[in-house]
């Protein structure tokens, strides 16, 4: 059966532009869908005509699902809410039905909205080659939901809002004009977004006085609205633990402690593995205080928490929305740290370095075969994207050859002046790793007092801004 709207009953709590906050430049591209919505009459004596479908796209959490439920409650109209995985069976053609059950009974009482998450689990371009089981039944939904937003006479009053976070893998008559023809984009908030969503999220929640969510959105950069939400939470679940009556900054600072890193295990470490865990964060985090331009050193701790035996917390001091080579290479340099420091110290590795070399790898990879920083492939975007390679194409071996070999050149290049430089600073090295086996933690002004290292000036102005 299709979904049922979401019933509207005088009195009932609605999703509204109000409950939605760090993303306002997205609410404004909407706001015409909902004007249409509430006076479709007046576009009507204009001859004017609404998009027939407004796709919402950008990584999980941001809010796309929220902003939907928000445009239906601040117009007051039916919600027919559904995901693309419901439509699709075993049994070929069952999908196409509930698309035309469900565009009908939206006409039944439109104007209304018809809400489809995760789009892209039917909406993938047709026609390639990597196509599996199921291939039939996805296209045939697709084609009727085609057809659907092809009927509407642009006056029936029924709006078609579509969310996805793999908008490069969408079929293109998807975002043709006629069907999705507006395209919004909706990225994760910045600083100030945060603390707008914090406020949001923290409404039913009684705060201690000292509590400044502006500083916690300043230590929260990427968090989407989502994990900001959860963030709130963990907040208040700590509170609720130790019987507080408010949430007070500490909590905060834990519960932000919690998702970002793990949480804490109860894990009695040999003392010589505990040393070299010592060492291995020490590496990491003196290289990130020493490297130009590198995010600041947070928190630094020997407590095993999730997977990690130890955790060094290094999170820009403002939101970065592009990368030099310089601060990638320095990235990299970071995350060899630990590795070089077993080397230095040890003169053997560990397989503490997994997570590590993963990273690693991801960022040198990006740096050569799509951001053209390889002087020797050129400035190309050298690997296809999932798109063409649903269509079967692929970079050449001679290109995987060569990006593989620049890969490890650049890789090398760090890992050899990771180990330079902690050569260079050994004691500086030793001391973090002997304060760390004696206080397990180290804050960030604990921690660049005992490497000796001063914070730069511009870092310091920018988290006070």
């Amino acid at each position: 059966a299709p979904p049922r709207p979401v019933e509207l009953q005088p009195g009932t709590q609605r999703t509204t532009f109000a409950d939605v906050a760090g993303i306002d430049e997205v609410k404004g591209e909407l706001d015409d869908v909902v004007d249409f919505l509430k006076h479709p009459d007046d576009y009507r004596r204009m001859g004017a005509k609404m998009p027939r479908g407004v796709l919402l796209t950008g990584p999980p959490g941001t809010g796309k699902t929220l902003l939907a439920r928000a445009v239906a409650g601040e117009a007051g109209v039916p919600f027919f809410s559904a995901s693309a995985s419901e439509f699709i069976e075993m049994i070929v053609g069952v999908g196409a039905s509930r698309v035309r059950e469900l565009f009908a009974e939206a006409r039944k009482v439109a104007p209304s909205i018809v809400f489809i998450d995760e789009i892209d689990t039917i909406g993938r371009a047709r026609g390639g080659g990597a196509s599996m089981g199921g291939h039939d039944e996805r296209e045939q939904t697709l084609n009727q939901i085609l057809t659907e937003m092809d009927g509407f006479s642009g006056s029936e009053g029924v709006i078609v809002l579509a969310a996805t976070n793999r908008a490069d893998v969408l079929d293109p008559a998807l975002t043709r004009p006629g069907r999705f023809d507006r395209v919004v984009s909706v990225a994760p908030p910045d600083r100030g977004g945060r603390e707008a969503i914090l406020r949001i999220h923290t409404r039913e929640i009684p705060l201690a006085a000292g509590v400044d969510l502006a500083r916690v959105a300043r230590t929260t950069p990427g968090m989407t609205g989502a994990e900001l939400a959860n963030l709130a939470n963990e907040a208040a679940l700590l509170a609720v633990k130790r019987r507080q009556s408010e949430v007070t900054q500490a909590d905060f600072s834990e519960a932000l402690e919690k998702v970002q890193l793990g949480a804490e295990r109860a894990l009695v470490m040999p003392e010589e593995e505990r040393r070299r865990t010592a060492y291995h964060e020490s590496g990491h985090a003196l290289l990130g205080m020493l490297q130009p331009g590198a995010d600041p050193v947070r928190k630094i701790t020997i407590v095993p928490r999730g997977r990690a035996l130890g955790v060094t917390l290094s999170t820009p001091e403002s939101d970065k929305y592009a990368y030099t080579e310089e601060y990638l290479r320095g990235r990299i340099i970071g995350a060899l740290g630990g590795m070089a420091a077993e080397q230095v110290v040890y003169g053997v590795i560990t397989t503490g370095s997994e997570s590590d070399l993963e990273q690693v790898t991801n960022i040198a990879r990006g740096m050569v075969a799509r951001w053209g920083m390889s002087e020797h492939l050129g400035r190309l975007s050298a690997l296809p994207n999932d798109a063409q390679q649903a269509y079967g194409l692929s970079a050449a071996p001679q290109t995987l050859d060569a990006i593989d070999t620049e890969m490890r050149r650049i890789v090398d290049e760090c890992y050899e002046e990771a180990c330079r430089k902690l050569r260079e600073h050994r004691p500086q090295l030793d001391a973090l790793a002997a304060a760390l086996l004696e206080n397990e933690t180290l804050e960030e002004a604990d921690a660049y007092r005992v490497a000796g290292v001063t914070r730069l000036k511009k870092d310091l102005e920018a988290e006070v801004e």
